[in-house]
């Protein structure tokens, strides 16, 4: 599909096709939340649209498509569905913390460090606040989100645009 891309580029290929993320949207795609039977409390929280039960929901619909029909037919399938996907994402973009952390690298500075400032809200519903610490250059930049690497991904994305604004071209 990809014969000239590196190992890394396939892994991130990889990744970005197959992770959490990836197959809730997938899930998504296909409305498996609206056919999803879940317990009072899980609707109450609306689980239906949670990615972990989402992604879990659409694995288990590749597993029964194996197991009803084998493994040529769940392979086709997967590929139906990931090719389309796959296309559109022959070159990844790198995410904001692999990206500051390369930045630093080629530079031979410190990696950076990620402080959860604070946690709030109820246990189906937290937010995260993170800060990006930078030892060299001393920088420090705030990131919120629902998820604690969420938060940490918008910090690590301020840092690299602060940086990218100060560094000359």
């Amino acid at each position: 599909m990809h014969p000239r891309a590196s190992e890394g580029e396939l892994t991130r290929l990889r990744a970005l096709l197959v992770s959490g993320a990836a197959l809730a949207e997938q899930a998504r795609e296909l409305d498996l939340g609206e056919q999803l039977r879940l317990g009072p409390g899980e609707l109450k929280s609306g689980g239906y649209r949670r990615d972990s039960i989402l992604a879990d929901a659409f694995e288990a619909l590749i597993a029964a498509v194996y197991l009803d029909a084998g493994w040529e037919a769940c392979r086709a399938t997967v590929r139906q569905m990931l090719t389309v996907r796959a296309a559109h994402a022959s070159r990844p973009e790198k995410d904001p913390k692999t990206q500051l952390q390369e930045w630093l690298q080629a530079r031979g500075l410190p990696l950076p460090q990620y402080v959860l400032v604070a946690e709030r809200g109820e246990e189906h519903a937290k937010e995260f606040d993170v800060e990006c610490v930078l030892v060299k250059p001393a920088l420090r930049l705030p990131g919120c989100a629902l998820s604690r690497r969420a938060a940490e991904q918008i910090a690590a994305a301020r840092v690299l645009e602060r940086l990218n604004d100060e560094t000359p071209s």
